[in-house]
């Protein structure tokens, strides 16, 4: 990277812009706080995944009649719904996750979502991670305003997955960042010895632009140091079942060893279903499962102290559409994984699918907002108190309807 571009980089910098010191791992500037060692994953499915394929109610007959091709099969029925609960069932291609299930440690909240009306994928995208639905001016995100709630660490506290830095993680904290894919460890300038030195050199002092590029270059050390070995393994031919899955073990190492990662963030796309709903889920659920399972065992030990949750921007329609797929909803089903997961049951208040329960005739309603779930997580896992809950949901107040925690 040429210093002239780094400047021009860093000369845009204000509270929340991260400063690049490489492809793959961003910085910017923290405070200094003592430990804490509670861990949160949030794994975020853009396009809008039709959570009523994903946890079926099969003993709802409307069900059943709105999606005569699209509805998962009774449970014992061939390619039908794994039981949960006598009323929800899993979809047969998330059976990765029953271990969990049974073990206690997975439950869903139904109907569930942003209480902003939107059926637009950009603003109830930015509405959920920005964790203020329907205000359009708030620049920073929820994860980013909670990272600055949280005693600091390492620089690699916060890790987000992706090659840009969404929404929830924009702020004023510093955020390391990780390519996806099995590239994520794959050298840049910086790597090499003589570049390395020079910037080195060129950034050595206690300058804002210097602090932050020590810190990245310490967070972009940290990473390659855990993942090395991991990168070593699949180099000798080891088989990765998506990019995902390689993801998700790559995220466990970070929070289990020395990366000390506290916050990780992880997306997935393609969930948009208007067409061949049942081809999409087939190609992407199985992963999910798989990434899902990966990851709890990835962090073994640490699962425990650990919290994953599942969301998207907003469900579809209970009524399938005539191209054998569903349109933007409302209301959607959100997963909660971990050792405080109060697990093994389906939480939120059901109405049903009779067309007067429906939101606006055709949705899931949402009837737990996703800051109530989040929130709760906060306070009962992170030891966030209300003051400072406030400042992560502005507004917002816990109604104590729903708690899965442990």
């Amino acid at each position: 990277m040429k210093r002239r571009k780094f400047l021009t980089a860093a000369s845009l910098a204000t509270a929340g812009m991260l400063i690049p010191v490489g492809l793959n791992s961003w910085v910017a500037k923290g405070i200094a706080q003592p430990t804490n060692r509670k861990r949160l994953v949030v794994i975020f499915l853009r396009g809008a995944i039709d959570g009523l394929n994903v946890v079926i109610p099969h003993q709802e007959a409307d069900y059943y009649k709105a999606r005569p091709t699209l509805a998962i099969p009774y449970p014992q029925e061939k390619n039908g719904a794994i039981d949960l609960d006598g009323f929800f069932g899993l979809h047969p291609d998330l059976q990765d996750l029953m271990p969990l299930w049974k073990k206690g440690n997975l439950a869903f909240i139904h109907a569930s979502g942003s209480s902003a009306d939107t059926r637009s994928h950009f603003d109830a995208q930015d509405y959920m991670e920005s964790g203020t639905p329907g205000v359009k001016s708030t620049s920073d995100g929820w994860m980013n305003r909670l990272l600055g709630q949280l005693p600091k660490e390492r620089p690699t506290q916060a890790l987000n997955v992706g090659t840009s830095t969404p929404r929830i993680l924009k702020g004023m904290m510093p955020i390391a960042n990780l390519n996806p894919g099995k590239n994520s460890t794959v050298a840049i300038p910086t790597d090499h010895a003589h570049i390395n030195k020079a910037f080195s050199s060129l950034y050595d002092g206690d300058d804002l632009l210097s602090k932050a590029y020590q810190e990245g270059h310490q967070a972009r050390e940290i990473i390659l140091k855990e993942l090395g070995q991991e990168m070593m393994y699949a180099s000798r031919g080891a088989s990765i079942a998506s990019s995902f899955v390689d993801d998700a073990a790559e995220v466990a190492k970070l929070m289990e060893g020395d990366a000390k990662t506290q916050l990780a963030f992880m997306e997935i796309g393609g969930w948009d279903s208007h067409i061949n709903q049942q081809l999409i889920f087939k190609k992407y659920l199985p992963d999910l499962g798989r990434g899902l399972a990966t990851l709890v065992k990835g962090l073994d030990s640490i699962y425990p102290d650990t919290t994953i949750v599942v969301m998207s921007e907003f469900g579809r329609t209970v009524k399938e559409n005539g191209n054998n797929g569903t349109d933007h909803g409302h209301g959607n089903v959100m997963f909660l994984l971990g050792g405080s997961i109060r697990g093994g049951k389906v939480y939120g208040e059901w109405q049903g699918l009779g067309e007067s329960a429906l939101y606006e005739g055709r949705d899931l309603p949402v009837t737990t907002d996703f800051r109530e779930a989040i929130a709760l997580i906060l306070q009962q896992h992170l030891s966030i108190s209300d003051d400072r809950l406030a400042k992560i949901f502005p507004g917002y107040q816990l109604t104590g309807n729903i708690n899965f925690m442990a």
